[in-house]
């Protein structure tokens, strides 16, 4: 595990990790069969902090998971550029997490369902008056014919970091330097 070079932006508030991580929209998954790296963007729920995300049940993802479970997964959210007289001062403010950890298939049907119902509370709140059924989770197939596979990421490690927006300094289209100095 390698530390964050610029440790002043390094976040270990875990509330506050948990709380971005429960909100961010996509991740970014990194695999590696040994020969060649693959990152793939996914939805996701952070849940008793594990990683949860589904898909097929085949394809070069889950090919890759099988020879190498050791993965990263990434998440940022980018909040506005922060403006400054000095070119070199002007910075991007962002949040963002590292998972450090190996990855499982889910098996257990009612932890499936857990996980697929937090990721529709997430994406879609409130648009389906009653939670998913076990049975929908059990027999659903994909418009190619595959079953929904639910991966978790138990993690090892998790490092964070942030820059927070000072709203003095946000940059705004029209914004100029002069307007700075």
């Amino acid at each position: 595990m390698f530390p964050i070079r610029y440790s002043k932006r390094t976040v270990t508030d875990q509330d506050q990790i948990d709380a971005f991580l429960t909100q961010a929209r996509i991740g970014h998954l990194g695999l590696t069969d040994g020969e060649e790296p693959y990152v793939v963007p996914l939805n996701f729920s952070w849940l008793n902090g594990n990683i949860y995300f589904h898909g097929a049940d085949s394809g070069r993802k889950v090919e890759m998971i099988a020879k190498n479970a050791r993965v990263c997964f990434s998440v940022c959210d980018e909040y506005g550029t922060i403006a400054d007289p000095v070119p070199a001062l002007t910075d991007t403010a962002y949040m963002s997490a590292m998972v450090f950890g190996k990855v499982e298939r889910v098996e257990e049907p009612e932890e499936m369902r857990y996980a697929l119902q937090a990721m529709l509370d997430k994406y879609v709140p409130g648009y389906y008056p009653e939670p998913l059924s076990l049975q929908h989770v059990v027999k659903y197939r994909s418009s190619m014919g595959s079953v929904a596979a639910v991966f978790r990421i138990k993690p090892d490690a998790i490092t964070a970091k942030g820059n927070p927006l000072p709203e003095k300094n946000a940059f705004y289209p029209g914004r100029t330097r002069q307007m700075d100095v």
